[in-house]
């Protein structure tokens, strides 16, 4: 007969623990940190709990604990195709934990942004990952002040308070637009959209870049304070041509913009990759293009999951880390620019 209770009689560690002549500590350890139980007592206790349908109490966990087991993730803009990558980090360095996942949107509201941080602090989180923070002085003080583990994901120019992974966007747009010289363009237009610290960082990368080869020109910038699609992509090369009729390059704040810049490009008859186009985040569908994109590859992934993993990490006593993290960036040179002229290198 099933061990299985009616819905009304809820199952309790203890009960699991009784059956298995085991001490609920031993029941709950092999559930929250399964690799200091012994691989046997582990699959014993594992199908014990699958048979009386024991399910964790997770208010009561937190009240008996120092938080409620949720890491709140607070991002400006959940649906973008960038974001979707530091997501599938998170999830996947969680998912070997015990702990659950709250996801929040900005919308790039700095108003918003403050709510829903103050929603997460209210919760006992067990920790929070702040990815694209505004960085507003009431929002750093208000992070200061948490008692669970905060990392940003950010620009690393900032340097933050505590914990924070990323790269220097600034550096990575230079970085792009240097290949891009090397590569014998030189009238290189900027195409950008909603702007937030790493848009402007990456404009500011492509401003220094252009000012140290001496051929900076404001009339080679387009930019829309809008959501970025292919579709504002297709607009802001038509308005480019109309502003620098020589335009010869462009590169783009990302790479759906980058993705309009090349449907719109071919649709004009313009010849790439003698027209260059760069994107920035190397997003999955920049490789497999017509041509394949030039990007900058953005290691999204390992933010999300060195960010998760820095929370767990201090949650099971380790120190936290004093310096931010790098994880750097790389150009990837594809079918949408020419391969670098060894004369301008």
């Amino acid at each position: 007969m099933s061990q299985r209770r009616a819905r009304s009689e809820r199952v309790t560690l203890q009960d699991v623990a009784d059956v298995l002549g085991v001490s609920p500590i031993t029941v709950s350890r092999a559930l929250r940190e399964p690799e200091k139980v012994s691989e046997t007592l582990r699959e014993r206790i594992i199908a014990q709990v699958d048979e009386m349908g024991y399910v964790p109490d997770f208010a009561a966990r937190a009240l008996a604990s120092r938080h409620n087991g949720v890491i709140g993730v607070l991002a400006p803009a959940l649906t973008s195709h960038a974001h979707l990558g530091i997501m599938r980090g998170i999830e996947e360095r969680v998912r070997t934990s015990n702990l659950r996942i709250h996801y929040a949107n900005s919308r790039y509201d700095p108003e918003e942004e403050v709510r829903q941080i103050r929603l997460f602090l209210s919760q006992n989180p067990a920790g929070i990952l702040l990815s694209g923070l505004q960085q507003r002085e009431g929002t750093l003080e208000l992070l200061k002040a948490a008692s669970c583990p905060v990392v940003q994901i950010v620009d690393l120019h900032l340097t933050p308070s505590g914990m924070a992974v990323g790269i220097n966007h600034c550096e990575a747009a230079a970085s792009a637009v240097r290949h891009l010289l090397a590569c014998g363009y030189r009238r290189i237009g900027l195409i950008g959209g909603t702007i937030d610290v790493r848009s402007e960082r990456r404009h500011e990368g492509y401003c220094l870049a252009m000012q140290d080869a001496g051929i900076a020109d404001p009339a080679l910038i387009a930019s829309e304070e809008a959501p970025t699609s292919v579709q504002l992509g297709c607009q802001l090369l038509q308005r480019l041509r109309r502003q620098a009729p020589e335009l010869d390059c462009v590169f783009c704040q990302n790479d759906d913009l980058a993705m309009g810049v090349l449907f719109e490009a071919q649709r004009l008859g313009l010849p790439i990759p003698e027209f260059g186009i760069c994107g920035y985040n190397d997003l999955g569908f920049a490789a497999f293009s017509h041509p394949p994109l030039t990007t900058v590859r953005v290691p999204r992934f390992d933010m999300g999951y060195r960010a998760t993993d820095l929370v767990i990490r201090v949650l099971s006593g380790e120190p936290a880390p004093t310096d931010p993290i790098d994880l750097g960036f790389e150009v990837m040179p594809r079918g949408t620019t020419r391969p670098p002229d060894k004369r301008s290198a």
